[in-house]
Formats: C-alpha cells, structure tokens, sequence
C-alpha cells in the first residue's frame, strides 16, 4: 500500500507514510513515519501524550490524532513540508490562483487574445471540477503526476462522453500547463509528454434509424417510462448526459416549455435555454414529475426525482442493458439520441433551429451529426428547370 523512497524516484511517485498508532505501557504516545523531502528518507513523527493523566483521557486524545492524522495523510499532507524550499508542496489552490493570474495579465499586455484566455481558463474549470469530485484530491502539487493526469483525460473523454478531438484539445492545453508548471518548479517531471493523443477517426457512434426509436420508445413504454424520458431528454432537447444529471425541477418551466441550463454546468459554461417538446411535456404530467419539491433533480439513481442526483454513467449503462434486450447493434449508444434528434429536426425545421437548440455557437459543429446519409435536400431542386 505504501512506498518508501528508493534512489531515482521523484516526489511525483512517493505515497511514503504509515498509518499513526498508539504505544501504551511506560511512555504513551501516536507514531507514524512519513517521507521527509528535504532529507530524502523516512522521518518519525510523535504525539507525547504523557502529560494528560487520566487513561481514558489519553485514549480519547490518541483517538482523535489518530482519526485526524490518517484524513490528513490521505490528502496529501505532510509533517516535513517546508514550502520555503520545496515548492512542489504548494497547495494547488494556491498553484491555480496563480496561473489564473498570469493568464489575465497576458490578456492586458496582449500577448494572448480574450478568446484563447477564456479557453484556457474554461479547461481549468474542468479540472478543478474534476479535482473536488475525486475521493483522494489533489491538495499539493507533486501530487499533481500522470496519473491524475491521465485520469483527467479518460474523465473528458468517458464520464463527460467527448469526441476524441476534445480530448487531445485537453491535452494539448495540459501539455501547456505543466510547462508552465516546470518552468515555475512547481513539478519535476511534465506528467504529460507519455500520454499520446488518440486517433481522430470518423466516429463509432451512429444515430438510430426510424424504426429502431420508434422500437425503443415501445419497449421502454412497457418497461421504465422514467428511463423513457430521459432518451426523449436526449432526443428531444440535447441536453448533455453530465447536464442532464445536474437539471432540477426549476430549471424546467412546463408553461414557457423550456428548460434553462446553467453555465455552472453547461459544458461550454454559458447559459442555456432549450425547447420542451410537446412529448416530453405529456410523458412528464403522466409520471408526475412536478409534484416533488422545486430542488429535486430531474433523475435520481433509479431515473425518478429525487434530492441526490444521479451519476452521469447511468444513462449510457442501462442504454447498454436496453440494447441487448433490443439486439440493437453496439453503434448505437445513448448518445446517438441527439444525433438522432439533430438530425430530424434539422430535416424537419432546418439546421439552424437545430444549432440553437443543440446550443451550438457554430452550423459547422451541427454539421458534424449529421451524416452524409441523414442529409436532405428539397423535393423543389430535382424539377427546377434552369436556363442552361
């Protein structure tokens, strides 16, 4: 479980602590040894705790360090630390802040335009949000490594369900990052330079033919209408799998029929608004969505209301259970339901009403869902009778 320091090893890849335990018998005391940076070898720390005279006293006091001590150890923290000479123990927050300073003064004295400083600061974004959902956070800089990196990157790509292309952006942007991060000796090793970009191939996912949604739609009518309505989510107002698990009851507003995202968890970190269709409408009466309490989000682990939000990942992983009960082929994923729905109604009421509700700031991303086999054209082109 844990690692001592061996030659040629970097802060990157030292865990290098004991859990605290206490000695009883002449001398009471909490030991635990922890890795000192500055001496490069294992340190012993002690809690004295003969100066309290009472043994349940004592005992409760070697309870409380020893609780305290082990949560601490966990998130990185370390006895030995002297930021003053190691500056790998800089908080990240602090390492963060900093950065984000830099960025903004670059943007003053022009030497990078507003857009790439709200790119750059848009990833960061994500990953602190990334950095305060893990269990074991990032709370001092050499634990900043490959690891977390990599980690980071399969979270874009897999939890945040983005192209390929999204996620070597990512990278490229970290590969930045940790550069600056070197070269201000926050790190020793740039965590990135073994992490490859992926191959940006036409992509995997397909949407569903006619026949397939409207099988979907009758089978789960039968088996989990909640389950229903979060594929006509995905269908009807594009909403994002992450967004979609983040949408509370007042976010929708059934009369104005649409649904405000927040830019706190947009993917492009802008307000949104999109429309309710009439369907999603009906089904949501019928399941009596709005007789719970406004905070409630819209899905809960099992796809009713509830005060807990759910995971993202349960979307596509019972879209995997209803596409083998269907034999629906393993291109189709939960995804390709606003393929799906981008590319009816951009076929029904053109691609710009579909850009603006996929929320897209570009027709050339819309586009992109549409295949060269989804793409219409008017009935009026093939008997217009020209000139030449």
């Amino acid at each position: 479980m844990f690692h001592t320091h061996r030659k040629g090893t970097s802060l990157n890849e030292i865990v290098g602590y004991t859990l605290p335990k206490l000695h009883s018998g002449k001398t009471w005391y909490v030991d635990f040894l922890c890795y000192d940076p500055v001496e490069q070898k294992m340190r012993r720390k002690k809690f004295m705790l003969d100066s309290i005279k009472k043994v349940s006293d004592r005992k409760k006091r070697a309870s409380e360090i020893i609780a305290t001590v082990s949560s601490r150890l966990s998130q990185g923290w370390n006895p030995w630390a002297d930021v003053s000479n190691s500056r790998q123990y800089s908080t990240f927050d602090f390492v963060i802040q900093r950065y984000t300073d830099t960025i903004h003064k670059m943007v003053e004295h022009d030497t990078i335009k507003q857009k790439t400083c709200y790119d750059y600061l848009s990833r960061l974004n994500m990953l602190i949000e990334y950095n305060q959902s893990r269990k074991n956070k990032v709370i001092y800089m050499y634990q900043f490594d490959q690891c977390f990196v990599s980690d980071f990157l399969d979270y874009i790509l897999l939890d945040r369900d983005s192209s390929a292309r999204t996620r070597n952006n990512y990278r490229c942007w970290l590969s930045a990052f940790t550069s600056w991060l070197i070269e201000k000796k926050y790190i020793e090793v740039n965590p990135v330079e073994n992490i490859h970009a992926l191959p940006e191939r036409q992509k995997f996912r397909t949407s569903l033919q006619n026949v397939d949604l409207k099988r979907l739609r009758d089978y789960l009518s039968g088996s989990n209408k909640y389950y229903l309505l979060a594929c006509q989510m995905e269908y009807y107002t594009f909403i994002r799998p992450n967004e979609l698990s983040n949408i509370q009851l007042k976010d929708i507003h059934l009369k104005e029929q649409k649904i405000f995202v927040s830019s706190t968890i947009s993917k492009n970190r802008r307000d949104g608004m999109v429309g309710l269709n009439d369907e999603l409408c009906r089904l949501m009466i019928e399941l009596e969505i709005f007789s719970h309490p406004d905070n409630f989000y819209l899905f809960g682990e099992d796809f009713r209301p509830s005060a807990n939000k759910a995971d993202s990942r349960i979307f596509r992983d019972t879209f995997v259970k209803v596409r083998k009960a269907l034999k629906f082929p393993p291109n189709y994923q939960f995804y390709s339901l606003k393929d799906s729905g981008i590319r009816d109604l951009a076929n029904a009421k053109g691609i710009v009403i579909a850009r603006d509700q996929a929320r897209h700031t570009d027709i050339a991303t819309t586009n992109k869902y549409l295949t060269s086999d989804a793409l219409s054209v008017h009935e009026e082109t093939k008997h217009f009778e020209g000139l030449l």
